[in-house]
C-alpha cells in the first residue's frame, strides 16, 4: 500500500510562486490541494481541518504580520513562509513569529519537500503535546494468548466504573480483535466505518461511532472483517487519538502482537505502555525483543510498565527469575484466576462479575494507580462519603 501523502495548501504570491506550485503539484510524495492569491478566498480549504502544511508566499521583506494571524485562525496546521529576493528582516522576524520554516526562492526541489516533511513532523509532535487531556494507555503482549485484550477490557472497565474517568476503549487489534465479545456486545459501527465516513473527525462524530458498555465505558471496535484493516491509516489513526484526547479522561488502547503501522502510530502519542508478560520462556524471550525493540525507536523507559499475567508460583518459573531474565522490574502482578475465564465465557468483565477475587482486586490496583493523584483522592473521597452515607 502507497504511503500517504502529505497534503499542502498554498496562498500569497511572490516571484517564483507559479513554478514553484507546479513543482509541488507534480511531485510524488506531496498533494497540492488547492491555491487562493488571497487567505479570505481560501478561508473554506484552510478551516477543513484536513491540511499537514501550509505555504504562504509574500513579497514583503518584513514579516506579513496580519496575513499569518488569518492564517492561524483557520488552521493550526504548520505554516512555511515562501519569499523571493533579499528579505534578511524576514528571516530574523520569523523567529519570533508562529512559523515553521522560511524558503527563498528558488530552491532546490528536495530542499522545498524536506522543509514541508520537517514542518508535518513538528506539527505532529506539536498536537501530540499540547493541550492534551485524555491519557493514552496502550496494552501490547508480543505473543498472542498472554490475555491481553482480558487486561485492556477490564481495565477499561475498571477505569470508568471504579475511577470514574470517561474512558474510551480502542480496538487496535484490527484483524481480529475481540475486545466487543468479551464485553458482551455487538456493535453496528466499528473504527472501520468511522474511517471511511465523509467529513473531518471531531468529538462529535467519534461519538456516532462508539458503543457503550453498562460499565459506562465507551467502545471503539475493530473492524468485522480482516480485510478492512488496511483502511485504518496511520494519519486516520492519528488524527482519531487527538480527537479522543480531547474527549476522554483515559483512552486504553488493545493492539494486535506486532510493531506494525497502527502500533507505531499509537506509541508516538502513549503515556502509559503496558507490556504484558506471562510465566512461560518463549513470551519472556518476545517480551525482551520487544523492549529491545522500544529502545530502537527511542521509547522512553519512564513509560514502561511490565506487567506479569496469570502470575503462579506452580509453574517452575518465579518473579525474581523474570526480572532478571528481561532486566527490569515488574510493575504490576495479575494473578491466575479461575474466575477470569468464567467471566470471558459469559461476556462479562471479570471486575463486575467477581469483584472479591484476587484478579479483580489485583486489576482495580492498577487502574487506580494510573489515575492522576489528585484525581485519585478525589475519588477515594467520594467513595468514604458513599460508604459513610450508607
Amino acid at each position: 500500500m502507497n504511503p500517504e501523502k502529505t497534503r499542502v495548501y498554498m496562498t500569497g504570491a511572490c516571484d517564483g510562486i507559479e513554478k514553484l506550485r507546479e513543482m509541488l503539484g507534480n511531485h510524488e510524495e506531496l498533494e497540492l490541494l488547492g491555491w487562493s492569491e488571497h487567505v479570505a478566498g481560501a478561508a473554506a480549504a484552510l478551516a477543513g481541518g484536513h491540511l499537514q502544511v501550509v505555504l504562504h508566499a509574500t513579497r514583503s521583506s518584513s514579516l506579513p504580520a496580519n496575513e499569518l494571524v488569518a492564517i492561524r485562525e483557520l488552521t493550526r496546521a504548520p505554516i512555511i513562509l515562501v519569499a523571493s529576493g533579499e528579505a534578511s528582516d524576514l528571516l530574523e522576524d520569523a523567529l519570533e513569529a508562529d512559523v515553521a520554516d522560511v524558503l527563498l526562492l528558488p530552491q532546490l526541489t528536495e530542499n522545498v519537500v524536506f522543509a514541508i516533511k520537517k514542518a508535518t513532523h513538528a506539527g505532529r509532535r506539536l498536537a501530540a503535546a499540547v493541550g492534551r487531556n485524555g491519557k493514552i494507555v496502550t496494552v501490547f503482549s508480543p505473543k498472542g494468548g498472554t490475555g491481553k485484550t482480558v487486561v485492556a477490557t477490564n481495565l477499561a472497565t475498571a477505569l470508568a466504573k471504579f475511577e470514574g474517568r470517561r474512558t474510551l476503549l480502542l480496538d487496535l487489534d484490527l484483524q481480529f480483535g475481540d475486545a466487543a465479545i468479551m464485553l458482551g456486545l455487538e456493535p453496528d459501527k466499528t473504527i472501520f466505518d468511522l474511517v471511511v465516513a465523509p467529513g473531518e473527525l471531531d468529538s462529535e462524530k467519534l461519538a456516532g461511532y462508539t458503543v457503550t458498555h453498562a460499565s459506562g465505558l465507551d467502545v471503539l471496535p475493530a473492524p468485522l472483517r480482516p480485510e478492512d484493516a488496511e483502511l485504518v491509516t496511520e494519519a486516520k489513526l492519528g488524527r482519531l487519538l487527538e480527537v479522543a484526547r480531547a474527549s476522554y479522561d483515559t483512552i486504553v488502547v488493545d493492539t494486535s502482537p506486532f510493531f506494525h503501522g497502527p502500533m507505531l502510530a499509537t506509541l508516538d502519542r502513549t503515556d502509559e505502555l503496558l507490556l504484558l508478560a506471562s510465566l512461560d520462556v518463549p513470551t519472556l524471550k518476545n517480551v525482551r525483543l520487544s523492549m529491545h525493540t522500544l529502545d530502537l525507536l527511542s521509547f522512553p523507559h519512564n513509560r514502561v510498565r511490565v506487567v506479569l499475567n496469570r502470575a503462579t508460583d506452580k509453574v517452575g518459573l518465579k518473579q525474581r527469575e523474570v526480572e532478571g531474565a528481561l532486566e527490569q522490574k515488574i510493575s504490576h502482578e495479575l494473578p491466575l484466576d479461575r474466575a477470569v475465564p468464567l467471566a470471558v465465557n459469559r461476556g462479562t468483565p471479570v471486575v463486575m462479575a467477581d469483584g472479591g477475587c484476587d484478579f479483580t482486586r489485583a486489576l482495580r490496583e492498577l487502574a487506580h494507580s494510573l489515575v492522576p493523584h489528585e484525581t485519585a483522592k478525589k475519588a477515594d473521597k467520594k467513595a468514604v462519603v458513599q460508604v459513610a452515607a450508607a
